[in-house]
């Protein structure tokens, strides 16, 4: 089925848009400290599948019949559809509990393994990403510049208050970078894409709906995006990709991370 022949891709990607801010925004409204103290992880489930529940009907109401792959919908296949929607209606759910703002409401639309439009909203931030293929990259209604290099010193973006562990090492390895912190994958990515940071890197399991909708993001900036040997981030195969994810500022920054990766792997 060709949807994008079918539909109108401005009107898609506005109706995506409009769901992720919705659902994003009730999931914020919905949080409970004493639930969340009481039994944290129950709450955190309880938040995961509401968040799934009401994006995949808007989506649905609006488009029916196109595929939804979501992180809380166990029921899909490896199989890969033409087009699709690729979901994660909560990234960052422990950011959520926490009290912290870095947790994102995202989707994107796959066309033949492509991205062509990825939406990422920031309740707590109040900050919406859209990104449409050959038509730019958004931040609340305002087209982000094309990324030309990477700043000095450099700033490093990753989970936790103060680096650790494979962050440590590098921002000591690159000797003159500041860091920021901030929470899910998703917005780690667009930080990078929107020149809020210049290199984000995970050396750990890392899923298609943590990183399609800001690939499109990515795309349109100039920003780069790959597995952490250097190779592409390619939304074919497994939705696992087993290493991790290397976001950067521009090639050369990517290059040299990537390089680095890779050898620190061989000793």
């Amino acid at each position: 089925m060709d949807y994008l022949g079918r539909f109108d891709v401005n009107e898609m990607w506005k109706a995506a848009e409009q769901s992720a801010v919705l659902v994003g925004d009730s999931v914020a409204s919905l949080r409970d400290p004493a639930a969340i103290a009481m039994d944290g992880v129950a709450a955190q489930r309880r938040a995961d599948l509401y968040a799934h529940d009401q994006l995949s009907k808007k989506l649905a109401l609006a488009y029916p019949g196109v595929p939804i792959v979501s992180e809380e919908d166990s029921s899909h296949s490896e199989k890969r559809h033409p087009e699709y929607w690729l979901i994660d209606p909560i990234d960052g759910t422990a950011s959520w509990a926490g009290g912290f703002p870095g947790y994102v409401t995202q989707a994107a639309f796959i066309r033949e393994g492509g991205v062509e439009f990825g939406v990422i909203h920031a309740p707590a931030l109040h900050r919406t990403w859209v990104a449409v293929r050959g038509v730019g990259a958004f931040r609340n209604g305002e087209k982000l510049p094309i990324r030309e290099s990477a700043r000095s010193p450099l700033v490093v973006v990753d989970n936790y208050p103060k680096p650790r562990d494979n962050c440590l090492e590098l921002v000591n390895w690159l000797g003159n970078a500041n860091y920021k912190e901030s929470g899910s994958l998703g917005l780690k990515a667009v930080m990078v894409a929107s020149g809020d940071a210049d290199l984000f890197v995970k050396s750990v399991v890392v899923r298609d709906w943590d990183l399609a909708p800001a690939m499109a993001v990515c795309a349109e900036t100039g920003a780069v995006l790959t597995r952490v040997d250097g190779s592409d981030f390619s939304l074919s195969g497994s939705l696992e990709k087993l290493d991790g994810v290397v976001v950067a500022a521009d090639e050369y920054l990517a290059r040299r991370t990537t390089e680095w990766l890779v050898s620190r792997k061989r000793t």
